[in-house]
């Protein structure tokens, strides 16, 4: 990790570019895939997990190719095709055959792809405030797709993304904003969902016959007053996968990790070291 920049991890070559990943902790491997939030990084997204989750598995967080501060190829094609491959590359390169995979919103997204597509590679998943199916765009996640760079703009974000107002404040709003301002970044964000973004909700679906065909132990956790992902959505895709199990947080918004720190670490590992005794 840099000393300078705690969002920076190490240096990884997956096919034809680099990708900054995190990579801490000995034991079973957990892939720890974020959001995407504007600006948003592996570090940004998992600061308060990866620690945690450290003391017990091996932790991978990559930024995902467009976010963070992987490479981003000239002419590459953003979508769930790129983010599969690029998942896969960054464990191959690590030389880790099958991981349990923490999804974020998008990354839920991601997961939900992988599992289904790549079951051989996938233990258990866990799906917090998960994107996946195909559902009407909130206003909220219009937004955070539709944001253009602003710190008043992020400030409107933050206020979307947590229920508790504590932990939105000028100086998150102006870090993350200079985050969604490094050369490159809106760019590659612009790019990856543009008007009419229901497009994007849709494209990052996964088939319903497929997630009734997921065998998969899925730990599904949602916070009740989410205003990017609704809340049925989790409901739905705890009816779709069968060996599901749904954790509902009252007074919580889209920052389950960040506003639910100590029980979603808590809720996690259980259900990871659980995977190793059955």
């Amino acid at each position: 990790m840099s000393e300078n920049n705690p969002e920076l991890g190490k240096r990884l070559r997956t096919g034809d570019f680099e990708t900054n990943v995190h990579d801490r902790g000995q034991g079973p491997a957990v892939l720890l895939i974020h959001g995407s939030g504007p600006g948003v990084s592996a570090w940004a997204n998992w600061r308060p997990v990866l620690p945690v989750l450290a003391e017990r598995f091996r932790v991978i967080a990559p930024d995902m190719v467009g976010f963070g501060y992987t490479e981003r190829p000239a002419g590459i094609h953003y979508g769930l095709d790129t983010w599969c491959r690029h998942a896969l590359a960054v464990l191959d390169a690590l030389g880790v055959e099958r991981a349990h995979i923490v999804g974020n919103s998008f990354g839920g997204a991601l997961a939900l792809a992988l599992a289904t597509r790549h079951p051989e590679r996938v233990g258990r998943l866990v799906l917090m405030g998960s994107a996946g199916l195909s559902f009407p765009i909130t206003p909220g996640l219009d937004a955070v797709w539709g944001y253009t760079p602003s710190v008043a703009n992020m400030r409107k974000l933050l206020d979307i993304f947590a229920y508790n107002r504590a932990l939105v404040n000028d100086e998150l709003a102006e870090l993350r904003y200079r985050a969604s301002t490094r050369p490159g970044v809106q760019e590659a964000y612009a790019a990856m969902f543009p008007a009419p973004r229901q497009r994007s909700v849709d494209a990052l679906a996964t088939p319903e016959d497929a997630l009734r065909k997921l065998d998969k132990e899925t730990l599904i956790i949602h916070g009740r007053e989410d205003q990017v992902i609704p809340l049925e959505s989790s409901y739905r895709l705890h009816a779709l996968i069968g060996p599901s199990q749904l954790h509902v947080f009252g007074h919580c918004g889209h920052w389950t990790q960040i506003e639910q720190t100590a029980r979603f670490n808590r809720l996690v590992t259980d259900f990871f070291v659980e995977a190793g005794q059955s």
